[in-house]
């Protein structure tokens, strides 16, 4: 099947250069995690995926990174020793087996100016293909440089896209290395990309359904305007008419900011017709022990009903316990995060970190079969 540009996407920079260049969002977030880890001293990665011609146009798309384990910078010069070369060969034998290498990214403190040569020379080694990406990503701050093998040189690319679709092969990556590189739910870097995307949708939302309320206030006011007119002008002439007017505006408005009046005028009819009820007599007492009988009756059903309910959630534990253990969840039809926090956790406290681990800011944009981190 032919592959198409994704319709799901948050621009960041200018695009205008080519090739034009898409990281997929969960690349986006591990990356960010490394650059935690890059306080101290450099980190790298190798980047995977595809390089491609689409509609006449150079595309680089970016769906996994592996972490060089050993990288080291010093003055200028940048190594990769063999063994860390041939480690990240046996990791993307195992989990992108299917994909490409098309570029490498370096994480450290400041600009890649003076690094410059060291970058060229590492990536003349072993990038050489057309189009291939290098990406220089701040540690301190969340800036970054991309730049593009064009020409047998390493030319700056203005901007790229986050795109987002399921990536199982990145989040297996991501649940075996999680405790390798060190990573807990409050160290977890939440993909900026993917926040503001899923903010605009969500203030989109709000502002269509502010637009609506607006329009529908607006229609009311615009007939009571017209009510009022149309009144006014058929008694302009008679005082009297005048005065029942003015009682029914009064009357309204009372309605309007009193609303509680007429409960309250029940509530005390409803205090008043109990107070004067006759006492009970003994036929009656009797009917209401029958009736406390079989509610009794039907309370213990409803308890038998419940512990059978109970022994079915029970035979379900074993399946959702081994893949707590695994580090995923995969999500079923009608989950929510509340609902999936209680199932694994038993409380809807780990809600936040789940959000965190996924980089998700809105319980609602989780779809069917997605496969979600646990903290």
């Amino acid at each position: 099947m032919e592959r198409e540009f994704p319709k799901n996407v948050k621009q960041i920079g200018n695009v205008c250069d080519e090739p034009k260049i898409y990281v997929e969002d969960y690349v986006d977030t591990y990356l960010n995690q490394l650059r935690e880890r890059a306080q101290s001293e450099p980190v790298g990665a190798v980047l995977t995926g595809e390089i491609l011609k689409m509609d006449g146009v150079d595309v680089v798309y970016v769906a996994g990174a592996l972490k060089l384990h050993d990288i080291g910078v010093e003055g200028t010069e940048i190594t990769i020793s063999d063994e860390a070369w041939r480690q990240m060969k046996e990791e993307k034998k195992r989990f992108f087996s299917g994909q490409d290498l098309v570029g490498w990214c370096l994480i450290g403190e400041g600009q890649p100016g003076v690094l410059i040569k060291g970058i060229q020379k590492v990536h003349g080694r072993f990038f050489k293909k057309n189009n291939t990406v290098f990406m220089w990503r701040d540690a301190a701050l969340e800036e970054e440089e991309l730049y593009a093998n064009k020409f047998k040189e390493l030319m700056q690319i203005g901007g790229h896209y986050i795109f987002y679709e399921k990536n199982p092969s990145m989040q297996n990556y991501m649940i075996n290395m999680r405790k390798k590189i060190g990573v807990t739910p409050s160290e977890v870097v939440e993909d900026r990309a993917a926040k503001d995307f899923r903010s605009a949708v969500k203030e989109k939302r709000e502002y269509k359904e502010h637009r609506q309320n607006a329009r529908f206030a607006y229609a009311v006011s615009v007939a009571l305007v017209l009510v009022v007119l149309v009144i006014g002008v058929s008694t302009i002439n008679n005082y009297d008419k005048m005065e029942s007017v003015q009682d029914s505006l009064e009357t309204l408005s009372q309605s309007v900011t009193r609303p509680q009046a007429k409960e309250t005028r029940v509530e005390e009819v409803k205090q008043e017709t109990s107070s004067e009820r006759p006492e009970k007599n003994d036929v009656e007492i009797k009917e209401e022990a029958v009736e406390a009988k079989e509610e009794a009756g039907e309370e213990k059903e409803e308890t038998q009903a419940d512990e059978g309910e109970k022994k079915e959630q029970d035979a379900d534990t074993p399946d959702l316990q081994s893949r707590s253990e695994a580090g995923y969840y995969i999500v079923q039809k009608g989950d929510t995060l509340d609902k999936i926090s209680i199932k694994v956790y038993g409380s809807r406290g780990r809600v936040d970190d789940i959000c965190r681990m996924n980089g998700l800011s809105d319980g609602n944009l989780i779809i069917i079969g997605q496969k979600l981190l646990l903290p």
